[in-house]
């Protein structure tokens, strides 16, 4: 299981909340954390991290807010992902300095996993991810399991 820390989690929700609610009123930190009950201060920097690179616009002022910028399809998770966190998300053995590494019989499968991870995550975009689940990798898992 991968694990997604909170926030990436915030950023997909405002993310999806914003698409969601496109074409209407400009969209505050406030607002998103009062509808979802998430916090406050990792929200707003999230939101904050996400205009900086031009996935959301700013207007400042009293009645200010945010915008979605960008188009959802254009982005993947892994750049999203690696965007919020501010570094590479996936690890291989090498670089945890894993103290098994010497005698560990996995290093290439657990290679290998990362690989595949790196290229689905890559390929999957946000749209995908997030409003249209009937295309790309995960309509493609989703055909598999029928």
């Amino acid at each position: 299981m991968v694990k997604i820390n909170k926030k990436i989690e915030y950023a997909l929700m405002v993310l999806k909340h914003m698409h969601d609610n496109q074409n209407k009123e400009l969209v505050t930190a406030r607002d998103v954390c009062d509808r979802f009950h998430i916090p406050f201060d990792t929200t707003a920097k999230v939101m904050q991290q996400m205009n900086n690179i031009g996935y959301l616009h700013s207007t400042k002022g009293v009645k200010g807010g945010y915008t979605l910028k960008a188009n959802l399809q254009n982005i993947s998770y892994l750049e999203l992902a690696e965007l919020i966190e501010g570094k590479k998300v996936t690890a291989d053995c090498e670089s945890t300095n894993c103290a098994l590494l010497n005698t560990c019989n996995i290093t290439g499968p657990i290679k290998r996993l990362n690989q595949y991870l790196l290229y689905f995550f890559k390929d999957l975009s946000l749209k995908e991810l997030l409003i249209d689940s009937n295309i790309g990798p995960l309509a493609i898992i989703e055909s598999v399991k029928q």
